[in-house]
């Protein structure tokens, strides 16, 4: 099978990607909408005629994308919370066109569960996603052709999901470890989608924003960032060559959220615009993706493993 092509070079803007792209009619969903490469998203499909959504902890801090986008709302949505999710998609009236699971949070310092009990990073950026599609599906199964987008990162090209102990209970908790298994999941999360609702006509991907300077470093301490070159010793920002701006950041997801290119193309993760290859993961892999964030079975278990935090 060849990889998917697209004519977009890894510094394209997500309004580039859509140039030309008449999104009107369209509802979509991007969940952390209100910060970051979500906002970069929200304005670039909101930009193309699309209605967007924003699920976001803080609704007041999308203000004013809101008001730059009038038929943009912004909805609080606590993925850490199941009992918000539901509350959001028990609400929800008809369709949705594409559905960007786009927040998350990075490296947290300590070791914390959400209210199911779950690590909150695998709780945030993986089973809040989860229930988030699962609950509205017969939502997306109403749209004429429904996309679920997730963002990962190339921390998955790291570290695989550990079944035998995906909490930390046993295991010493490790910040990068923890976010790296999450991201991992994430992908796992689109290739369960694609094996268990094509029948419905539902088609989901994966993706990597790249190097880009947001808030979702804000857990990270001096060292850390210094460490990951995002600092020098004196604090200041670094911004070197590889990294992006927010709006290049998003590019690949609006790609996959909204694109007439990608019409029809599910399981794949893509990155700078390009459907990655499978590699080996581990400490020298440095683009692609992991073969175990694209391993069937794993996905296959993962999503069962999820449906039991779910009843």
């Amino acid at each position: 099978m060849s990889l998917t092509t697209t004519p977009f070079g890894a510094r394209a803007t997500a309004a580039e990607v859509l140039d030309g792209v008449d999104l009107s009619g369209r509802r979509m969903i991007v969940t952390g909408g209100s910060s970051g490469l979500g906002v970069e998203t929200v304005r670039a499909l909101a930009g193309a005629g699309a209605q967007v959504t924003i699920a976001t902890r803080n609704p007041v801090a999308a203000d004013s994308l809101v008001r730059e986008h009038p038929g943009t709302r912004a909805v609080a949505v606590d993925l850490a919370d199941l009992a918000s999710v539901r509350a959001f998609c028990a609400t929800w009236r008809g369709p949705v066109d594409a559905l960007v699971a786009n927040a998350g949070v990075m490296m947290l310092p300590t070791h914390e569960v959400s209210p199911q009990g779950w690590e909150m990073q695998l709780a945030t950026n993986y089973l809040g996603h989860f229930a988030l599609a699962t609950g509205l599906r017969s939502a997306l199964q109403a749209a004429e052709h429904p996309r679920v987008v997730t963002v990962s990162s190339g921390a998955q090209l790291r570290f695989g999901f550990d079944f035998e102990d995906p909490q930390f209970t046993r295991r010493p908790y490790d910040p990068f470890v923890a976010y790296a298994q999450s991201k991992t999941a994430d992908v796992l999360l689109t290739v369960g989608i694609s094996r268990h609702w094509a029948k419905y006509g539902i088609t989901a991907n994966a993706c990597t924003p790249g190097w880009v300077h947001t808030n979702l470093a804000r857990h990270l301490d001096q060292a850390t960032l210094q460490a990951l070159g995002l600092v020098d010793t004196e604090g200041n920002r670094v911004t070197s060559d590889h990294h992006k701006t927010p709006a290049q950041g998003a590019a690949t997801t609006v790609l996959l959220a909204a694109s007439p290119l990608l019409a029809g193309i599910t399981g794949r993760y893509f990155e700078d615009n390009q459907e990655s290859a499978v590699v080996e993961g581990g400490p020298e892999a440095m683009s692609g993706v992991a073969k175990w964030s694209m391993d069937p079975v794993a996905a296959d278990r993962l999503w069962d493993y999820a449906l039991t935090a779910l009843s």
